[in-house]
């Protein structure tokens, strides 16, 4: 009773303080679009909404794997200013519907080169100025984007549309057709339809100006086309000429994955005028709105643009792909309309069921429960579920099923009504198994390739993929075991005895590749004999036993068995002793064709890459968290810093952020599925989490970058007597309060 009575005090006396304590504070002027465009991050600059189809953002680049969303930090040239990106992703697509405005004469190669001190980025707004004098400002709405161009005194001012333009061409990305109509002389209209990461993907656009045109020159493959109003090609073009008089011209750009039509209702239903100042102070209320869910305070400045920015880009996506009637591409490619809730697209599953979908379910629990529902929806559309859905198509792309994680962890966490559980086993269960009727009917080559086949061999029973006949053979056992083990709880749910007991059995394959001489998982072929020759150290991308990574990085993923794990090795002595091994081992990477994507090292630790953003955690379950605790602290503040270059690997549409935002705040969730978090080491001074039925604040007592330990902490009042929590705990708001020193508990 006592208990009781403390905890509603705690929860009364924080929902009547806390937010006044942060109020005063513009938190958005802590968000830097720029980090993360710089060495590997891949994010944009641009603007984007919380959740936005469009993400207007200037594109200085097209090839190479820096150029997956469109834009580098180190570029001083734009190529124009596309209205679909990709934020952090290894693969690079979209780049939609390229709009550059010029002076002077057309040419199949315009672009602009600029000063860097010429150009900025905040919430809801994009500027720079041209070498050349033109100066722009970019805004957006959830599914429109708007362009303000000024031009220089003396100049004409003209404007290209580039429906050629398509990123990453060399990786086999190509347009496939194109077509632009002229409507009137404030109004036009066309469609691009690209084969890339995203095989089969039609944007339709529509777009109005400002001021009105008095030349239009159609060009396809750089010849000029003489035609009418409408044109259809494949790499066209179309240059438009507005009067000598005109100084300040603005464009307006709807876009749809279903019709022009559909452009056209998103662009008038969304931005209905011709004032920028409007949509951007639009833009910065969408954001205000979903970064207030979390205030912190500190005196250090870097963690709050670290983390505010980090905040920013774990709510870009997964991105609204509905038109604002709710008629949506399904992944069955056909024209659905939705009365309920929204489609969506880009879940990059494989990264973000580590810390981006448990961070949402902590501050978007409602919205989380929209993302399960829209991914049985998408089961029912394309008969499976999804892995990374782009656009309408499965693309395949990653390791194993994740989509089952999130599923688990939000019924975990009671975010999804119990109605939709017998549909979310089904799905999973089906989805875990080898089906040839569903490679064989899809028509991306990406997806046949990769969508399902190493499943074949646990549906034969052996529950060894085979290192002698399948690539990433060790990554796919390992993370599928865990998939597995989401599945049996699913079923455990359900109160579905047999396939508990299956997946339960399933779960525990991981240890097929465990070596016990070597200490290490590593690759073994179908005779059961260790595949040779084998070094920990080595990485062959895409063609070796791991997924980006080595047996170093990838012998810990057994997230949802570490007691399991432990055992392999004998004792936590020795569990311990392989893990302080991974932390001081040097840093060389071997093979000629090793992954790009091992950085961030820390001896073989790589957090550029999440396979390992659990492993820091695993010496809280042999009474060591003082190595956590210390390594965190090392994570925190030597692999993120507000620059360019900022992020220590391909941000990953907000894996990387959510990773720093939950460990800021002092705690992580090991093994999405199961509603515990663990200790580790906050950084901030005090955190005030909006939930939707209460305050969560965690208070962090005796905090510097000198006491990086954790001496004690108390969760609603008392002492935490281990280093683990449930969800349920917090769901409702409370408090967790921790005391900091400079000396390690032993």
């Amino acid at each position: 009773m006592k208990k009781s009575i403390y905890t509603i005090l705690i929860l009364f006396v924080l929902s009547a303080c806390s937010k006044d304590n942060f109020q005063d504070e513009d938190i958005l002027e802590y968000v830097d679009p720029f980090i993360g465009t710089g060495f590997h991050g891949h994010t944009f600059p641009g603007v984007v909404l919380p959740n936005g189809m469009v993400q207007l953002s200037p594109d200085t680049r097209v090839n190479g794997w820096d150029a997956s969303s469109g834009y580098h930090y180190s570029d001083s040239t734009i190529l124009g200013f596309s209205h679909t990106h990709l934020s952090g992703t290894g693969i690079g697509d979209m780049g939609d519907v390229l709009v550059l405005p010029f002076v002077g004469e057309k040419s199949n190669a315009l672009k602009a080169t600029f000063l860097k001190e010429n150009e900025s980025a905040e919430v809801g707004a994009y500027k720079v100025k041209f070498d050349n004098g033109i100066s722009a400002e970019l805004s957006a709405s959830l599914r429109a984007g708007f362009h303000k161009y000024i031009f220089p005194e003396g100049e004409t001012p003209k404007v290209q549309f580039d429906l050629g333009h398509t990123l990453q061409l060399t990786w086999d990305h190509q347009p496939i057709s194109s077509q632009i109509e002229v409507i009137d002389a404030y109004t036009i209209r066309g469609t691009k339809v690209t084969c890339g990461w995203s095989f089969d993907d039609p944007v339709h656009f529509y777009a109005k100006f400002s001021e009105p045109i008095i030349e239009q020159v159609f060009t396809e493959n750089g010849v000029e086309v003489k035609s009418g109003k409408s044109v259809e090609g494949k790499l066209l073009k179309l240059f438009l000429t507005f009067n000598p008089s005109i100084k300040d011209l603005k464009i307006k750009v709807g876009i749809s994955s279903v019709s022009q039509e559909g452009a056209e209702k998103n662009l008038n239903q969304e931005i209905d005028h011709w004032d920028i100042e409007t949509v951007k102070s639009n833009a910065i209320s969408e954001w205000k709105k979903r970064l207030d869910k979390i205030l912190i305070e500190t005196a250090d400045e870097t963690i709050k643009k670290n983390f505010y920015t980090g905040m920013y880009h774990s709510l870009i996506a997964p991105i609204t792909f509905q038109d604002v009637d709710g008629s949506y591409r399904g992944m069955d490619k056909k024209i659905h309309i939705n009365t309920v809730g929204i489609n969506y697209s880009v879940f990059s599953m494989w990264d973000t069921f580590r810390a981006l979908h448990p961070l949402l379910t902590i501050i978007e629990p409602g919205q989380t429960g929209e993302y399960v529902k829209n991914l049985l929806q998408k089961y029912d559309e394309g008969g499976m579920l999804p892995k990374w859905p782009l656009s309408a198509n499965y693309t395949s792309t990653m390791v194993g099923y994740p989509a089952v994680s999130i599923i688990a962890d939000a019924f975990s966490k009671g975010l999804v009504d119990e109605k939709y559980l017998d549909k979310a086993l089904e799905a999973s269960i089906f989805s875990s198994e080898y089906h040839p009727e569903i490679v064989n009917k899809l028509s991306e080559k990406r997806a046949k390739t990769l969508m399902g086949l190493p499943n074949k061999y646990v549906n034969l029973g052996s529950g060894l993929i085979p290192a002698d006949s399948t690539s990433e053979s060790v990554s796919y056992g390992l993370e599928m075991a865990y998939y597995d083990w989401c599945i049996s709880l699913l079923a455990q749910r359900a109160k579905n005895d047999s396939i508990t007991e299956k997946y339960q059995e399933r779960s525990k394959y991981y240890a097929h590749y465990f070596d016990p001489n070597t200490g290490f998982m590593r690759g073994r072929n179908a005779d059961e004999t260790w595949k040779e020759p084998f070094s920990p150290k080595y990485s062959n991308h895409e063609n070796g036993d791991f997924t980006e990574g080595n047996a170093y990085q990838w012998s810990w993923f057994v997230p949802h068995d570490v007691n399991g794990l432990i055992s392999l090795f004998g004792s936590e002595k020795l569990f311990s002793e392989k893990l302080d091994e991974l932390f001081s081992e040097s840093s060389e990477i071997e093979g000629e064709h090793a992954s790009a994507d091992i950085t961030g090292l820390i001896g073989q630790y790589a957090h550029g890459n999440e396979p390992s953003h659990h492993t820091a955690y695993l010496y809280n379950y042999v009474g060591e968290s003082w190595k956590t605790q210390s390594l965190i602290d090392q994570i925190l503040y030597g692999l993120y810093s507000p620059t360019p270059e900022g992020i220590c690997g391909n941000e990953d549409v907000g894996q990387m952020s959510a990773w720093y935002i939950l460990n800021a705040l002092g705690f992580y969730q090991v093994a999405p599925g199961e509603s515990i978090y663990t200790i580790g080491r906050p950084i901030i001074d005090k955190a005030s989490i909006q939930l939707e039925n209460g305050i969560f604040e965690v208070e962090v007592k005796n905090n510097s970058k000198e006491n990086k330990y954790v001496k004690e902490v108390y969760l609603n009042g008392k002492k935490l007597e281990t280093l683990f929590f449930d969800h349920d705990e917090i769901k409702a708001g409370g408090q967790l309060l921790f005391e900091m020193t400079n000396k390690p508990i032993r």
